[in-house]
């Protein structure tokens, strides 16, 4: 603030807080190269070899880059305590994280325990460094940058369709990647798209143009549904309906009531036969009440569960325990998976960890600079609670849907230290003491006679 004579001139709008830094190319390569390496095959293999084979070029490759991660991060920020005060969601993540790779020492399936236990633990280690180091406009280069990869993925698929299981020929995919993973992956590319999409405030965010977010959309969202796969579409459409509701505030919840109940009434007049057999997929009423035999390997799951109820059978036990009884590996949905890996302890971890992770979102949204990405990754992990009532992803290492977990994390953690300055009437951060500073001078200016 400056002065003239003996009155001080007014501040009519505080100075903002310089931005951050970039923390440069690691905060975004190195997440999307662990996706890749974990999720994109250049062979496939059947469940069995999973747990019991031999580990061939495609399994080296993968542990090679998640090495090369750690042995990156360590050589440039070295290997000491950290600094600043841990917070209370980087603290539940850790300790989910922990727990699981711990988890590993008694599993019945050691060797795949223990890497995907490593691998867990580099890839909170990554995270922990983008929330202590990035910015958010480093996760939104991320963010695009894995929505490039999605629609290049769609083009291979399209160009050269890979050989495919007779459960998964009529299904789109790519290279090896099973069309439930290829779903996930496009479920997440179409809500990144949507939320910056309908930024009409906050314009600086995007790096494409309009158009090209919307011809986008149009692509992953054809591809999406011609994955075939129910519980990323439905996911999507949840992720949805939270993003609108909670990204553009108090205008965002009567946009998605109206436009809900227009689309909700032509998809019911124009379009219900193809929705149905979306949802039936082809398959008997036998197999849809069972949802193609996933009940029927929760009961199995449950009862594993209730042999060893505290501690679980140990990280990776659930993609062997049931292949004999009923051909399938995982536990195909994320908290039961919780449950038999990891025991009533884990699972406890792992909500801790989710809600922790939705309220501090729910706080973010009220900062109306914040709102913007606080919404598009409360609508993240609205599609990831859904979608996991299907696939065990978000609760298991070394995938898609586990790793975005913690990008969610990191995301948030930036957006937190970027809302750390009380904001000021307009909703974004300020430099704090610009206005208090000014105070005691008119004060004592007002007392001078």
């Amino acid at each position: 603030m400056t002065s003239t004579g003996m009155f001080p001139r007014p501040v009519l709008f505080p100075r903002r807080r310089p931005p951050a830094p970039s923390a440069g190319w690691w905060a975004y390569v190195l997440p999307l190269a662990l996706m890749l390496a974990s999720d994109y095959k250049l062979r496939s293999r059947d469940v069995d070899q999973t747990v019991g084979g031999s580990a061939d070029l495609t399994v080296l490759v993968e542990i090679a880059v998640y090495g090369a991660a750690a042995l990156y991060l360590v050589h440039r920020f070295g290997l000491r305590p950290p600094t600043r005060k841990i917070t209370g969601l980087l603290t539940a993540a850790w300790a989910f994280a922990g727990y699981v790779a711990m988890s590993a020492a008694w599993s019945p399936f050691k060797a795949l325990g223990l890497v995907r236990g490593a691998q867990l633990l580099v890839t909170m280690l990554v995270m922990h460094m983008v929330a202590t180091r990035a910015t958010p406009a480093d996760l939104r280069r991320l963010a695009h940058a894995f929505i490039g990869v999605v629609v290049v993925s769609v083009a291979i698929g399209v160009a050269h369709p890979f050989p495919r299981t007779h459960r998964t020929e009529d299904r789109f995919n790519w290279l090896f990647v099973h069309p439930v993973i290829a779903g996930v992956y496009l479920g997440v590319a179409v809500l990144l798209t949507v939320g910056f999409l309908i930024r009409q405030a906050d314009r600086d965010h995007r790096l494409w143009h309009p158009g090209v977010y919307a011809g986008v959309l149009l692509l992953l969202t054809g591809a999406l549904v011609a994955t075939g796969t129910r519980g990323a579409a439905l996911g999507c459409a949840a992720g949805l309906f939270v993003l609108l509701a909670t990204a553009r505030g108090p205008r965002g919840r009567v946009d998605v009531a109206v436009l809900g109940a227009a689309v909700a009434a032509l998809g019911a007049l124009a379009f219900s036969d193809k929705i149905m057999a979306f949802v039936a997929r082809g398959e008997s009423a036998e197999k849809l009440a069972s949802l193609n035999s996933r009940t029927d390997l929760w009961t199995l799951a449950m009862r594993a569960y209730a042999e060893e109820p505290i501690f679980g059978r140990g990280l990776g036990a659930s993609r062997g325990l049931f292949l004999e009884d009923i051909g399938l590996g995982g536990g195909h949905n994320a908290f039961i998976n919780a449950l038999v890996d990891n025991g009533t302890v884990g699972a406890a971890a792992f909500a801790a960890l989710l809600l922790t992770l939705g309220f501090v979102l729910l706080l973010l949204t009220r900062h109306r600079a914040l709102r913007p990405d606080a919404g598009m990754l409360l609508g993240l992990l609205g599609f990831f609670l859904v979608d996991s009532i299907t696939t065990e992803g978000l609760a298991a290492p070394a995938n898609v849907s586990g790793i975005w977990l913690l990008v969610l994390v990191a995301w948030t953690e930036t957006l937190r230290r970027q809302g750390a300055a009380p904001p000021d009437l307009y909703g974004a951060s300020a430099v704090p003491s610009a206005v208090p500073a000014a105070a005691p001078q008119v004060e004592a200016a007002a007392q001078q006679p």
